[in-house]
């Protein structure tokens, strides 16, 4: 595996324009992967792929490990008629959104779903069923919010708990206010559940990983950038349309027709 980028240098081509999809898979899978939520136990190697933008059969192994994503990369693959889960147009749509993101059809999700975790969903299955019929298209937002059970603990004694998943668990946007060594001061928008009511609070700023020792996830990040955030770390930097999926994809689970969530 080739060198990554040093921490404290920043490429001047701006490679986050040209990585490839299981690189930017392994940026956004690292995060939860790092913390032991998700994915095989080899989380160095994952930091390792992402930083060096290195892609050979050990990452796609890597990939292959993570049961909760892969599937939905192989079920958004197969309704684009694409061979590679890992293709950067499959990667793009699960973790951020986009056009290919709706090209599921309803049945096909509901299957997908039914098999996959209607035992273990118990009585919370109608939720899920109710977020199948509502839209929003496959990607990681309608995982957190319609699949996890996080949404429908807001109510209980874990609330907070509750609330920092979700908010930290989606994929999140922001605004680089400026760099410090190995991390980077944002401007997002977190979560808020005020009188039963999730939604999106007021710009606050927030700090967030960009590097671990020499291992950056995209070491194009720099002060102005919007970039893309899971768990406490920047992913990589983003387009303002990229930013209106996340942004159009998060409302539509946080709108009135999800409250039977929160009943």
């Amino acid at each position: 595996m080739s060198e990554p980028a040093p921490a404290t240098e920043c490429a001047p081509d701006r490679p986050s324009e040209r990585s490839g999809g299981p690189t930017r898979f392994a940026r956004y899978a690292y995060p939860p992967n790092a913390r032991g939520l998700c994915g095989p136990s080899d989380h160095a190697a994952l930091l390792e792929y992402a930083a060096a933008g290195t892609v050979d059969g050990g990452l796609v192994e890597l990939a292959r490990g993570f049961e909760g994503a892969w599937p939905y990369l192989e079920l958004l693959a197969g309704a684009a008629g694409l061979d590679d889960p890992l293709g950067n147009e499959v990667v793009e749509a699960y973790w951020l959104g986009s056009a290919l993101s709706d090209r599921v059809g309803v049945a096909d999700l509901g299957n997908h779903l039914d098999d996959r975790f209607r035992r273990r969903a118990g009585g919370s299955w109608d939720r899920i069923e109710a977020a199948i019929g509502a839209g929003a298209g496959v990607c990681h937002q309608f995982h957190v919010f319609a699949v996890y059970p996080w949404v429908g603990l807001l109510r209980s004694g874990a609330r907070d708990h509750a609330l920092h998943i979700l908010d930290r668990c989606r994929i999140r946007w922001g605004r680089v206010l400026e760099i410090d060594g190995m991390s980077a001061v944002v401007r997002s928008q977190p979560l808020r559940f005020d009188d039963g009511v999730l939604a999106l609070g007021p710009p606050t700023e927030e700090v967030a990983m960009v590097a671990s020792n020499r291992y950056r996830l995209d070491a194009s990040v720099a002060a102005g950038d919007l970039v893309s955030l899971h768990w406490d770390w920047i992913c990589e930097r983003i387009s303002p349309q990229q930013v209106a999926q996340l942004r159009a994809r998060t409302a539509h689970h946080l709108t009135p027709h999800h409250a039977i969530a929160l009943g």
